[in-house]
């Protein structure tokens, strides 16, 4: 039955379970007592939907504090086994798998290598669909159990409804894939687990925002840094994050040529992979025969040597053309959106860490506009390289708490009666 404002009574007991999750899970343990205020709700609505969680195995008890002159209050928690999700980040360098409890602890996990520029589709779907398989059979978790797989990706994704989630990734050659379908074929998963896909910036903003350097934020930007460049923006209207292609904002005319064609992105200059390219072609010695990351490293080493040798001045000159370019793609962003925090992750920008930021910030305000240059910070993510993963695990959790805690229930092969509807809304719970 729907009241005057169109929310029926399941709707309503679905958002009561929904706010006492999330605070339980942000805030808690708490007692009863602590979940009215923080929620919200009356007492005996606290009592209703905790008795309801508890029953669900999604609540437990977790000790108890004393009260003012009263009897010890109760302290609840999540039920850290109560659900498990996967996290899926599709890199360039490498394809990682993780498995979580509902607490995003991580149980497990699975690693793939990736050859450099080879992101053959059919290769990360056999990644993907591999390393779920291994890290369910690591824990012995049947894959039913699973709230959902989140999945990180380069690109645009296109949420279609006859194709499901279809991926659009210039630089990497995917054009219109329709990964998700691609997935599902002879997936480990069972149609009743959702898989949900998204872009690998948004999801690494999803995790600062929720367990890392962007809580309390209500405006900020974070910054994936590694072989290329991404950004999710997160606004009170967009809480869930948007991803912009900020990577392929035109820094220079007639530039480089980036990966997705086109001349002078930004990309072009700030990603790890044309970081190295400008080394190589100035000079330096890039070692051969190794990934990205062990390039880069090798670079800092040259650039900033630790045993007092001289430093290779190729590799610093770089490296501070490219604090600038990073600052000046910055400076773009706190002018359009004008956030409170700018966050840089990824693996690139962690491995040039604490010794980049601070050229990188002094460019950043010295190309914005002084007003909203003096209101943000720069700063590094907390969560480290497996940020876009846990960001990704998120995906299903979130959907979860939106449904009260509920699994998605299977689509009927047949329309469910009226009546049938109107007596479940009206059933005591």
């Amino acid at each position: 039955m729907a009241g005057r404002n169109g929310r029926t009574v399941r709707d309503l007991r679905r958002a009561n379970r929904t706010a006492v999750l999330q605070r339980l899970y942000f805030d808690g343990p708490l007692s009863r007592f602590e979940l009215g205020p923080a929620t919200g709700l009356s007492s005996g609505s606290v009592s209703n939907v905790v008795a309801d969680l508890v029953a669900d195995g999604l609540v437990e008890e977790a000790g108890s504090v004393d009260s003012d002159g009263g009897r010890p209050r109760t302290l609840l928690r999540v039920a850290p086994a109560s659900g498990h999700m996967i996290g899926v980040d599709v890199g360039e360098t490498r394809v990682r798998v993780e498995l979580f409890d509902l607490t995003l602890t991580e149980l497990a996990r699975a690693e793939r290598p990736l050859a450099p520029q080879r992101h053959d589709v059919d290769v990360i779907v056999g990644h993907v669909r591999d390393g779920i398989a291994e890290v369910l059979a690591t824990t012995g978790l049947p894959p039913e159990r699973l709230l959902g797989a989140g999945i990180g990706v380069p690109g645009i994704v296109e949420h279609t409804a006859d194709r499901g989630a279809v991926v659009h990734g210039q630089t990497i050659g995917w054009d219109a894939v329709p990964l998700e379908a691609l997935l599902r074929a002879g997936s480990p998963l069972p149609d009743t687990v959702p898989c949900l896909i998204d872009n690998g910036a948004k999801t690494l903003g999803q995790a600062e925002m929720w367990f890392g350097a962007g809580r309390g934020a209500r405006n900020a930007v974070v910054v994936l840094f590694g072989s290329g460049v991404g950004a999710s923006l997160v606004t009170p209207e967009a809480e869930q994050g948007r991803a912009v292609e900020w990577g392929h904002l035109t820094v220079r005319v007639r530039g480089r040529r980036c990966r997705c064609g086109a001349l002078g992105c930004l990309e072009a200059y700030a990603g790890a992979e044309s970081l190295l390219a400008r080394w190589r072609e100035e000079g330096g010695r890039v070692p051969e025969g190794t990934d990205e990351e062990t390039a880069l490293t090798a670079m800092l080493a040259a650039a900033y040597p630790a045993d007092g040798a001289a430093a290779d001045p190729v590799a610093l000159a770089v490296l501070e053309e490219t604090a600038e370019y990073l600052g000046a793609g910055l400076s773009d962003l706190i002018n359009l959106f004008q956030p409170e925090r700018i966050l840089i992750g990824g693996w690139a920008g962690l491995q040039l860490g604490a010794r980049f930021l601070p050229a990188v910030r002094r460019h950043a305000v010295s190309y914005a506009l002084r007003h909203p240059a003096r209101k943000v910070t720069v700063d590094l993510g907390r969560l480290g390289p497996d940020a876009v993963t846990v960001g990704a695990a998120i995906l299903p959790l979130a959907d979860f708490f939106a449904r009260g805690g509920r699994r998605p229930e299977p689509a009927p092969e047949y329309p469910v009666p009226a009546w049938r509807t109107a007596l479940e809304e009206r059933a005591p719970h």
